[in-house]
């Protein structure tokens, strides 16, 4: 295995730490925000503007390269690094949420699920062992399990017959893996439930998984709750592997994550809110294109030292989403990137200098007037 993880500091005011995980194509800082590149590309940005922007690692998703262009094209290609022109590590996902939330008509059975393409209405049947193999073709450094991800809300027996086929199905990825050279994680399941959530972590641990990540949350369910879930999961989920906390993105609950013991994050939020003229700056989220900014010389955030805060005023940009310019959305999304990866940077030096609580009270004060 050419994959690892080492902590290099805790927290000791909460479970937050910094950490570096080691993989064939180069180290991630731990804690770290992973920009989603859904179908090999992170939406309007090139490899090398990433790369200027900080980026270490970036997530591909297995059921849309799956259905377009289709792995064995990207097998032919070299796999889904010399595909797309990166360089750097690449997590995949096993496809199970999308088989669950994008498909209108699926059918789920212990040995697999039965979907309908999004794209032409084709019908597919994928097993754990599908997803594995597609993502041995796709030969990201980190893969995930096959899982099934239970709704927001969902009912006590559904969430534990889920959590008992998740279980099910880790075993069954586990044994169809066959690639020293990625990392193959387990996926925490358990809905809402606090005793699942536990169960789940305990079970997936004893499987020895290289990594944990947390699934089912962040599906509509309220902050609180997923705070709640989190502070029952971490401390039965291994000290020594690294902890991903899929589909999370908004600048609070990267904080919070971190605080709980989070390592690792993904979200479309930074790109899809940029193409609608939507901002993260340090005085709170903007949209650009409202009437206020026509006449604004001034950058997206005066406190960012980004390409785009040094080059571009908020007129300008604002008037290329009012002309439909495609440039318009490029530029939010690459400052969007950049100021989740610097807070995650500033995250990185309030664990190392002990004042983690205080960043947050402060960063919440100033983003969400709070």
């Amino acid at each position: 295995m050419t994959f690892s993880f080492k902590t290099l500091e805790k927290s000791k005011e909460s479970r937050a730490r910094t950490g570096v995980i080691s993989t064939p194509h180069g180290k991630v800082n731990t804690p770290v925000f992973m920009p989603v590149g859904t179908q090999a590309t992170v939406k309007t940005l090139e490899p090398k503007e990433l790369k200027e922007i900080g980026s270490e690692i970036i997530l591909s998703n297995t059921y849309h390269l799956y259905l377009r262009p289709g792995n064995e094209i990207v097998k032919r290609a070299g796999g889904l690094h010399k595909f797309m022109n990166w360089d750097k590590p690449i997590l995949t996902d096993s496809g199970g949420f999308q088989v669950f939330s994008l498909g209108d008509l699926n059918e789920i059975s212990e040995e697999g699920v039965k979907f309908q393409s999004h794209i032409d209405g084709s019908y597919h049947f994928m097993r754990p062992e599908d997803s594995v193999n597609i993502q041995n073709d796709l030969g990201a450094d980190i893969i995930m399990a096959f899982d099934e991800c239970a709704p927001y809300p969902t009912d006590y027996d559904y969430a534990l017959e889920a959590m008992e086929r998740t279980h099910r199905w880790a075993e069954r990825s586990k044994n169809a893996h066959k690639r020293d050279d990625q990392a193959l994680f387990g996926i925490i399941q358990g809905a809402f439930y606090e005793d699942l959530r536990v169960e789940s972590a305990k079970v997936l641990a004893s499987m020895d998984f290289p990594g944990y990540s947390i699934g089912g949350l962040s599906v509509g369910e309220p902050k609180d709750i997923m705070y709640d879930m989190l502070d029952v999961t971490v401390p039965h989920m291994p000290d020594d592997k690294p902890r991903y906390l899929m589909g999370v993105g908004s600048p609070d609950c990267l904080i919070e994550g971190v605080i709980r013991g989070i390592d690792m994050f993904d979200c479309v939020l930074a790109t899809r809110i940029a193409r609608h003229a939507k901002a993260m700056t340090h005085n709170g989220g903007i949209t650009i294109k409202n009437a206020q900014y026509a006449d604004d010389f001034t950058p997206l955030d005066s406190e960012c030292s980004c390409h785009v805060c040094k080059s571009y005023s908020r007129a300008y940009i604002r008037h290329l989403f009012k002309a439909k310019e495609m440039l318009a959305g490029k530029l939010v999304s690459y400052h969007n990137i950049y100021f989740l990866h610097e807070l995650m940077d500033n995250l990185k030096n309030a664990i190392q200098g002990g004042y983690l609580f205080e960043f947050r009270d402060e960063f919440f004060k100033k983003y969400y007037g709070a």
